[in-house]
């Protein structure tokens, strides 16, 4: 009985502290999200490198977080963290609809979303003097790279999230700013080549480095998320939950209230503003539409592999493939189309081949955007030979 009240005194008080700091970043997170849609009514203008301009800097910030999606709207990316919050606390205390777990299936999300947000300030303090007055640099890529992959992959503590964190920070964004420059825009590529071959570059490096640096641990041999083995696709359910899932999976959420809340911020913010999302391309619904066609595309075709090997890269296309194909022509039909099947065909299955050869002391994450930069490599450019497509 004594031993009983002791655990429970301990417990109890964890649980109190735990609630108090959810709720206490939750407020702050909605407070975050309100603040962005005001900016937005507003029509401030994007951050241009300024450093003494620390609101527009911190817009630059929170719609980074929904730019691997090619919204970079911040209310999008300041709901995509509230969902995501919503999302571990459910996990946390087993809500029956808690969704597919964040982290790739390890539940640290707080660690890996908190060394990502780290690294992408680090990364824009760093790199942000590269920006020019209405121009764009892919200073968005550690958010979604380094960071949060050796988080997962190293386990959680604070050497191991300020190392990723200064690493993503370092590595990626040059890598991805060189080839923007030097490859995509000579080439005639989609951007997204560019900012993706900074992604896997800058890791391979950054888990060369890791293997070197005495302070971190021992790199587990995580493979890739894990599910529960009743929860493979067996259900009615689970396709539209795993397609809605991968729309917040290159942030290395992939949890469905992640995902809507993310979704609602960009629509909301689309209503507002047409002009604010998709780099004020006009073309957003567009995207959407494409992402929504390759996300369902991908999980139907590959529902075997989810449910043989636990995982399956179909959240490649979705944030790749797709959106540059409707983009690169104008959001036309047969753009939305055909760039969503065929990303969902032919990226999936490469990020996976990709994935599965690489050493253990490497994320498998490697794989999946090197995927997308081949893939979207491969397919955009040749469609402009096809009747029916113009840029």
């Amino acid at each position: 009985m004594t031993t009983i009240r002791r655990t429970t005194g301990v417990a109890g008080p964890r649980r109190i502290g735990a609630a108090f700091w959810a709720g206490s970043v939750g407020v702050a997170l909605v407070a975050l999200a309100a603040w962005t849609f005001v900016r937005l009514t507003q029509s401030a203008r994007p951050w241009d490198g300024d450093y003494a301009d620390p609101g527009r800097l911190l817009s630059w910030l929170v719609g980074s977080i929904s730019e691997p999606q090619f919204y970079a709207v911040a209310p999008a990316g300041a709901l995509l963290l509230v969902g995501g919050l919503v999302g571990h606390v459910a996990n946390r205390r087993s809500w029956r609809w808690q969704g597919f777990i964040q982290a790739c299936g390890s539940g640290l999300w707080p660690w890996a979303a908190g060394s990502a947000l780290v690294s992408l300030v680090l990364g824009n303090i760093a790199w942000g003097w590269t920006l020019t007055p209405g121009g764009w640099q892919p200073l968005f890529v550690p958010l979604v790279s380094v960071a949060p992959a050796i988080v997962v992959l190293y386990g959680p503590g604070w050497r191991v999230g300020l190392t990723a964190a200064a690493l993503g920070a370092v590595l990626t964004p040059p890598v991805s700013i060189l080839a923007v420059h030097f490859i995509c825009a000579p080439l005639d590529l989609p951007p997204v080549v560019g900012a993706t071959t900074g992604m896997w570059a800058g890791a391979i490096v950054a888990f060369l480095l890791c293997k070197r640096l005495r302070w971190m641990p021992v790199a587990s041999a995580w493979r890739g998320p894990r599910e529960e083995p009743s929860d493979r696709g067996q259900s009615l359910l689970w396709v539209p939950r795993r397609a809605l899932a991968d729309f917040s999976e290159a942030q290395f959420f992939g949890n469905e209230w992640a995902s809507a809340a993310l979704i609602l911020g960009a629509v909301v913010a689309h209503v507002v503003s047409p002009s604010s999302t998709s780099y004020g391309s006009g073309l957003f619904t567009a995207v959407l539409a494409s992402q929504v066609l390759s996300a369902f595309a991908g999980v139907i075709i590959w529902r075997k592999r989810w449910q043989s090997d636990g995982f399956y890269p179909t959240f490649v296309p979705v944030v790749s493939v797709a959106p540059a194909t409707v983009l690169a022509f104008g959001g036309t039909l047969q753009s939305i189309v055909v760039g969503a099947l065929a990303g969902a065909l032919i990226a999936p299955p490469l990020a996976a081949a990709l994935s599965a050869r690489l050493p253990k002391t490497f994320h498998p994450f490697i794989g999946n955007v090197a995927s997308m930069s081949i893939c979207t490599a491969l397919i955009v450019p040749p469609l402009r030979l096809l009747p029916g497509f113009a840029s």
